[in-house]
């Protein structure tokens, strides 16, 4: 199943809207991702994330409630990699 998820970007790179992009990380696991549709995303700032592009960003209380749900039904397994942990999101 594809979901999109909430990741708090670490930083953004490139000056034109279309081409930025970002270091996004979703509970340790990092990923570039695209920022074209988020033009006002900067670093620091939570962003929903699907196919390798943010879509919206949103406040740090909603991210942690949607990572919330989704330990609670056991899907955070797929993004933990070894050294980093899904409750880095807090």
């Amino acid at each position: 199943m594809c979901l999109a998820l909430p990741g708090k970007v670490l930083t953004v790179s490139g000056d034109d809207p279309l081409d930025r992009t970002g270091r996004v990380s979703f509970g340790g696991v990092v990923r570039e991702v695209s920022l074209a549709f988020v033009p006002e995303a900067l670093a620091g700032d939570y962003v929903v994330v699907h196919a390798g592009f943010a879509l919206n960003r949103l406040d740090e209380a909603e991210a942690a409630r949607v990572f919330d749900h989704l330990r609670e039904i056991g899907e955070l397994a797929e993004l933990t990699e070894p050294g980093g942990g899904a409750d880095e999101v807090r």
